[in-house]
């Protein structure tokens, strides 16, 4: 119903059509946007980087070719491809979206089926509109109860890898469920989908409700009048059966949840802030054992050493995971009237142009800045490198 694209994994699949003679079948479904290797400050200036300023040219010049819209650096409706689709109301339920992105599976939030595919399959979906699959095995995870205070989205995903680790949903489309999850605003619930991929899932989503409803109506690409009669009825239609069967059922009681922190390579080496690094005699498992040796001593810590207290260098608040105003309301609450320690570094990088205005009309610029910190313009950023 949807494709993404971007100036990373687009140009050979534009080539590939060329070299094949054939167009874009629907560039009505396709949307484009700069976001994955554009630079984060002077963005009204030529990039200086030369592979970035190609990638972002030849992006524009196969937009004009082919009659697909893109949202380009200037444009009000630029930023992160997973922060603009729901933002701009163009990710809806019910959709099967994909993108040349791992973590098109945010979109899964709003109960759409979404998830990253490669060039070549980008090339396919340029082509055809369409995608040879094979069908995934269904987990879902339920979290049911309060959560405890202080425990946001982030630390919901990062305890749900740490348990099941990050491989442990490989070849699994999840369904997130439950009470906890019910309670979830919008951009909550899409950064637990997002992450969906760091612990192997080919996807992610969550039913669509009236917090999906209400997230959605008024939005620029949203359906409006009758049209948003005729499908608000048909979205209230997605969710899972009562007699649904699933591969594989995970529970968790929502009050077990702390903040949590990673320590490790992998998403999947995670703990309580309040914990202990794991020691290496309570991993039964010997390639694990092996990993995490390595893994600590890349990063030079000590099994069973407690990560609360050790000093901080770099700070990025950005990415299609958190860069939402949500996100950066959050942080604002927290630093207001307060300095960073002179030896820390922190970037906020807002997921489009859009959370840029807001967070700026809504003082939270003034706070970062106060704070010491500096604000970007939207883009990938350091999540990219």
């Amino acid at each position: 119903d949807k494709h993404f694209i971007h100036e990373v994994t687009s140009p050979q699949a534009f080539a590939g059509l060329e070299k094949r003679g054939l167009k874009v079948f629907r560039p009505q479904q396709v949307v484009a946007t700069a976001d994955h290797n554009v630079p984060t400050i002077n963005q009204h200036q030529p990039i200086k980087d030369q592979l970035s300023r190609l990638q972002v040219e030849q992006l524009i010049e196969n937009c004009k070719k082919f009659g697909i819209e893109l949202y380009g650096l200037g444009h009000p409706y630029q930023g992160i491809v997973h922060v603009i689709g729901p933002e701009l109301g163009i990710t809806q339920p019910g959709m099967t979206m994909v993108c040349g992105d791992s973590h098109t599976s945010t979109h899964g939030a709003f109960g759409s089926i979404a998830f990253g595919i490669g060039t070549s399959e980008v090339e396919m979906v340029f082509a055809s509109q369409c995608l040879l699959q094979t069908k995934p095995k269904l987990m879902r995870i339920n979290i049911e109860g309060e959560l405890n205070k202080g425990v946001v989205s982030k630390d919901i995903i990062l305890y749900i890898i740490a348990k099941i680790s990050a491989s442990g949903a490989t070849g699994y489309f999840v369904e997130y469920a439950g009470s906890a999850i019910r309670s979830l605003s919008m951009e909550a619930r899409m950064t637990i989908c997002n992450m969906s991929i760091e612990m192997g899932a080919r996807g992610g989503m969550i039913a669509p409700d009236e917090t999906t409803f209400n997230y959605i109506n008024g939005r620029e690409f949203a359906p409006k009048g009758e049209e948003w009669k005729r499908k608000l009825a048909e979205w209230k239609t997605l969710y899972s059966d009562a007699d649904a069967t699933f591969d594989e059922e995970i529970n968790i009681n929502a009050a077990d949840i702390e903040p949590m922190i990673t320590y490790g390579t992998n998403p999947g080496l995670g703990i309580a802030i309040n914990g202990l690094i794991p020691t290496l005699e309570s991993i039964p498992e010997e390639g694990e054992r092996k990993n995490i040796v390595k893994a600590l001593e890349y990063m030079g810590l000590h099994a069973g050493d407690p990560l609360k207290g050790m000093p901080v260098q770099n700070v990025f608040i950005g990415s299609c995971t958190n860069s939402r105003i949500e996100d950066l309301r959050l942080v604002a609450s927290i630093v207001k009237g307060r300095k960073k320690n002179e030896g820390v570094k922190v970037m906020i990088v807002p997921g489009s142009q859009q959370v840029a205005a807001q967070a700026k009309a809504e003082g939270l610029n003034a706070i970062f800045e106060e704070a010491g910190f500096e604000v970007r313009q939207a883009g990938c950023s350091a999540c990219l490198g």
